[in-house]
């Protein structure tokens, strides 16, 4: 199964793919989405649709993990956050793509065992992992990686909740 996890933001959005099999986890890569265009703000958005696509195109994803939004202390910058989760949204749910979301606390704690581990630990414990050279990834990328992990670990529960007839095995409640 491939699964890819990603951190929005409205200048850089992170993504990461990984490769599950029989268990074991495979980084096979990741990287940032810059919303560089004309057009301002919305000419960014529509830079990350465009590049999103691309990356959907070529990497072919069977799950994807998005991280929800947290608390900003800017209310201009938590706005700016949402619309780029939306176009990140949007894109995935156009293309019929399961869609899992998950917080910052229970991303931090499924792959640290903390809630509220710093950027740069996570970062390091991320790469040690998954056996990425250490400091090739950067924080956006990093938090990707991680958004996954989550993803990865969720799954059975899941799945097991979905026999149970509580949830959907993919993709969020029925």
């Amino acid at each position: 199964m491939r699964i890819l996890g990603i951190d929005p933001g409205s200048r850089i959005t992170g993504y990461a793919l990984l490769e599950c099999q029989g268990g074991r986890v495979r980084f096979v890569e990741g990287g940032v989405l810059r919303g560089r265009a004309p057009g301002g703000f919305p000419g960014r958005l529509a830079a990350i649709a465009t590049s999103l696509d691309e990356l959907l195109e070529r990497s072919l994803p069977e799950e994807t993990a998005v991280e929800d939004l947290f608390h900003a202390v800017h209310a201009r910058s938590a706005l700016q956050l949402a619309h780029a989760r939306g176009v990140v949204l949007s894109t995935l749910a156009r293309r019929g793509l399961p869609i899992a979301e998950y917080t910052p606390l229970q991303i931090k704690k499924a792959v640290s065992g903390y809630g509220y581990a710093g950027k740069e630990a996570l970062r390091e414990l991320v790469e040690r992992l998954l056996e990425i050279p250490h400091g090739s990834l950067t924080i956006d990328a990093s938090d990707a990686v991680a958004v996954a992990l989550c993803h990865v670990q969720a799954l059975p529960m899941r799945e097991a909740l979905a026999r149970a007839g509580g949830i959907a095995p993919r993709g969020g409640p029925r």
